[in-house]
């Protein structure tokens, strides 16, 4: 995969270009792993490959340009930096990929798809699938977007199908050094499609835990629907159990969802319905 840098990688390379350094360690999958690159007059040298031959190289005008922008991520290719972003004509939204101090996230409208204050993406997935541990068997993830639940969820499932409505968001995922595992994986399999209307043609009793991670009520409102909890229980197995997240249950519009989501999902059936709030969610068994 070609490197990816942050502001938070280049400010490292800007610093050490200051320092007078011929070389530095430096990650160059917003985090994942660090590499050492070299740094000369032109700009720095990543090396990739068999033998570690260079790779590419980057000028310091397009670092610097890197280190000023706190909010996009950049795929090095031939050595120009292009800002991961895109705009759907499916939705009619942009979609791009946020760094952070550990996974980004991605930004649809501008808005993050997952928690960042105090926390990283990479960390509140985690949350999400404790909640309806152990995640075995097979789950329906209704929201790939970065691919984080499908790929985490796939560590102890035996199978994930994942939906995702735009095409455009799995291009995101497929420049995101954090999201690979979703395209190599052969144990998740993807769907394109509204999940209102894919959930329809699965059987009864498909999956044994389902994680429901949609967008905010105001881009996905179907999602929260009486309608489409019926087709959650429906395709439950007994005894299963779902996760879904709503947001932060101690702000206003917070509590106003959770209290509307848990009447709408008892009323589809679950016959337990409790808060989750590490999740910043609710989980519901059937």
């Amino acid at each position: 995969m070609q490197p990816v840098l942050s502001h938070y990688q280049a400010k490292e390379l800007l610093a050490a270009q200051a320092a007078g350094k011929s070389s530095c360690e430096v990650s160059a999958d917003l985090g994942l792993t660090r590499q050492v690159v070299s740094l000369g007059p032109e700009g720095v040298g990543f090396s990739g490959g068999e033998g570690g031959q260079e790779q590419c190289c980057l000028d310091w005008e397009a670092v610097a340009a890197v280190a000023e922008d706190e909010n996009g991520c950049y795929v090095i290719w031939a050595g120009e930096a292009s800002k991961i972003y895109f705009f759907s004509e499916v939705t009619g939204r942009s979609l791009s990929l946020y760094p952070t101090t550990g996974a980004p996230t991605m930004l649809v409208s501008g808005i993050p798809m997952h928690r960042i204050k105090d926390t990283d993406p990479h960390k509140d997935t985690l949350e999400k699938i404790r909640a309806v541990k152990p995640v075995v068997g097979r789950v329906l993830d209704t929201t790939t977007g970065l691919g984080y639940t499908a790929i985490e969820a796939a560590k102890t499932a035996s199978q994930v199908i994942t939906v995702e409505l735009d095409p455009v968001a799995l291009e995101v995922a497929r420049s995101n050094p954090w999201s690979q595992a979703l395209f190599a994986n052969p144990k998740i399999i993807q769907k394109i499609g509204d999940s209102f209307d894919v959930i329809q043609e699965f059987e009864t009793g498909a999956f044994t835990r389902i994680l429901h991670d949609p967008p905010v009520f105001s881009l996905a409102g179907d999602l929260y629907s009486g309608e489409f909890y019926k087709e959650l229980y429906r395709v439950l197995r007994s005894g299963g159990r779902l996760f879904h997240y709503v947001g932060d249950p101690e702000s206003k519009s917070g509590r106003s969802v959770t209290a509307g989501v848990m009447r709408r999902l008892q009323q589809a059936g679950f016959r337990e319905v409790r808060r989750a709030p590490r999740a910043f969610g609710v989980v519901a068994i059937k």
